[in-house]
């Protein structure tokens, strides 16, 4: 179980009918034997393949008294010539389906234990158990081949942006707690008693502080850490594709990142056009409901409160009586929807403190098959008929209430009814910027204001003057990128003035003290001549997921967490020595059940 004095030559998945007659030397795993009188077959394979290795007792008695021997998943390693296959036994199917490998030696490297699950069949097991044995999860090419495409799209970015004259600077793992965002992970100090670094949730104020130091473009792949609850898309521990840029605006911004986007899901073999249409959060809200639409499909809602006010429809009334509005949204070929589809309308919205949803048929401006007709004048039909462009045979839907939960459920409406009309086109990557996001929003939980995005990003110039008597109405140099209704980054132009800077910090509530604990340093550096700058981080694990179709954030992830935030692999969290405690000076209060 030795290869000391072998030395591979080629990988298996890279032999071609060019190769035939060479000598070659291969190593990998074993995907399967076959039998068939006398011959052995070994499907062999390593992380470039797949090939066949036929092993004869006429030309090597040890090479198939080995092969005898084999089961799925032993490593091995073979000597032998590369033939052409038979016409009638080449494969289609594999790349290297034109040859085979004759064995003339073969070497068993090391033995596996029974399988857990078979890994062709790994997709009809549990999750749970692909990622509990993990390394074996590897070996599939289907995962395989997200991870290669995952290293070709860092490497695009880097190539990018190297060539963009960004530098590649690493910034601190262990640094200090910050009140705004998700919570912190925090790690205790054996050297400081009783004080604690966090794990950064962003590189921000360290790219900030780069800027003030003169690199003037900086990148880095960062590892980021958030401990909040888990979903489909998000993880504790990501990765981020982090940039700052000195002496720019928005439109250099979005240049830089259209570029790098087109070359990173270029690695993937797919085509992005530029530049990426654009949208102010105002428009994307009214529009699709949502601050991050799929554009894959139309669908567009209208407010129609203006023209529901006069009807005597008691739902519209109640909402607009409560400063509340109606929505409405137009779906062509409205015959696809049953009456079973509309009925299921209101568990769709529910979730999002809908009522309902009301609908009529459209059979003219002013003729509606719909419970509501009876509540709206024909004149009152033909408005709303006018404003959202209705035609004979189409459905149009309503949602009426407050402004958030009817702008949230018809946007929730639009994406269900997308894919249950079958209306997104899975092929098609539908890039978007969304602009002038408000600066800050009122916390119910907090009483305050706070920020959307981070307290460090800059409010619109013109806005300014409005930040102590309408904080709600100014907006922020602030942008988003979104493909395909997910918002794959963010970013923003920064404060670089320090007065600004300690004015949003009184907006938020942080005292002057407060200010200068918690921020003195990053204040400090912009009174150092401080220059305008910006920028954005987009999530990598997000990015090579949609490249790659994937599902999940974990089928791009290495080694991810479970939505519980366990590593299945390591049982990680674990209990930890009690001598460990007492060094840090920490004990361990479990919450009462």
């Amino acid at each position: 179980m030795s290869t000391v004095g072998w030395r591979r030559t080629h990988a298996c998945g890279e032999l071609r009918a060019r190769d035939v007659g060479s000598e070659v030397t291969l190593m990998g795993w074993v995907a399967r034997t076959r039998d068939h009188g006398g011959l052995i077959f070994v499907d062999l394979r390593d992380r470039a393949g797949i090939v066949q290795v036929v092993c004869d007792p006429a030309r090597s008695s040890a090479a198939y008294e080995v092969a005898r021997g084999l089961r799925s998943e032993f490593v091995v390693a073979v000597r032998g010539t590369v033939a052409a296959r038979s016409e009638e036994t080449r494969n289609p199917a594999l790349p290297t389906g034109d040859v085979e490998v004759v064995a003339r030696e073969m070497e068993l490297l090391a033995a596996s234990r029974p399988l857990p699950f078979v890994l062709d069949e790994a997709d009809e097991v549990s999750e749970a158990l692909r990622l509990r044995y993990r390394y074996l999860d590897f070996r599939r090419p289907a995962v395989r081949d997200r991870f290669l495409l995952r290293h070709r799209i860092v490497k695009a970015v880097r190539d990018f942006l190297d060539a963009e004259g960004f530098v590649e600077i690493e910034t601190p793992i262990l640094t200090r707690s910050t009140p705004e965002g998700a919570r912190d992970y925090l790690v205790p100090s054996r050297v400081h008693p009783g004080r604690f670094y966090a794990l950064p949730q962003s590189p921000q104020l360290f790219k900030q502080i780069l800027m003030v130091g003169g690199f003037e473009r900086y990148y880095q792949i960062a590892r980021c850490f958030r401990d909040e609850d888990l979903r489909a898309d998000r993880q504790p521990e990501f990765t981020q594709i982090d940039l700052e840029m000195s002496f720019v605006d928005p439109e250099e911004i979005f240049s830089v990142v259209e570029g790098m986007l087109a070359a990173a899901f270029g690695a993937a073999g797919r085509s992005v056009p530029t530049p990426f249409p654009r949208l102010s959060y105002e428009e994307a809200t009214t529009r699709y409901g949502t601050d991050r639409p799929d554009l894959r499909f139309g669908l567009e809602i209208t407010d129609v409160s203006e023209a529901a006010a006069r009807s005597e429809f008691r739902v519209f009334r109640d909402a607009l009586e409560r400063e509340g509005v109606v929505r409405a949204l137009r779906v062509p070929e409205g015959e696809r929807l049953s009456r079973s589809h509309l009925d299921a309308l209101p568990e769709i919205v529910a979730p999002f403190g809908a009522k309902g949803v009301a609908w009529a048929r459209v059979q003219s401006p002013s003729v509606w098959q719909s419970p509501i007709a009876k509540y709206l004048t024909d004149a009152e039909k033909e408005d709303i008929a006018r404003r959202c462009d209705l035609s004979p045979g189409d459905v149009v839907l309503f949602v009426a209430g407050p402004r958030e939960v009817a702008r949230e459920a018809t946007g929730q409406l639009r994406l269900h009814l997308g894919r249950l009309l079958g209306l997104v086109d899975e092929k098609k990557l539908a890039f978007l910027w969304v602009t002038d996001f408000p600066l800050f929003e009122y916390s119910r939980e907090e009483k305050r204001i706070v920020s959307v995005n981070h307290p460090f990003t800059a409010p619109r110039p013109e806005d300014i003057p409005r930040l102590e008597s309408d904080p709600l109405g100014v907006r922020a140099l602030a942008y988003d990128v979104v493909l395909n209704g997910t918002e794959l980054g963010g970013g923003s132009l920064r404060i670089h003035d320090p007065a600004l800077q300690t004015k949003i910090f009184e907006l938020l509530g942080l005292s002057e003290v407060q200010a200068r604990r918690q921020f003195g340093f990053l204040l400090d550096a912009l009174s150092y001549g401080a220059p305008p700058h910006g920028g954005i981080a987009l999530g990598l694990d997000r990015l090579v997921m949609l490249a790659s179709g994937a599902e999940s954030l974990r089928d791009v992830i290495a080694f991810p967490k479970t939505q519980r935030a366990v590593c299945p692999l390591t049982d990680a969290p674990s209990e930890v020595a009690e001598e460990q405690l007492r060094e840090l000076g920490l004990r361990v209060v479990l919450p009462k059940p």
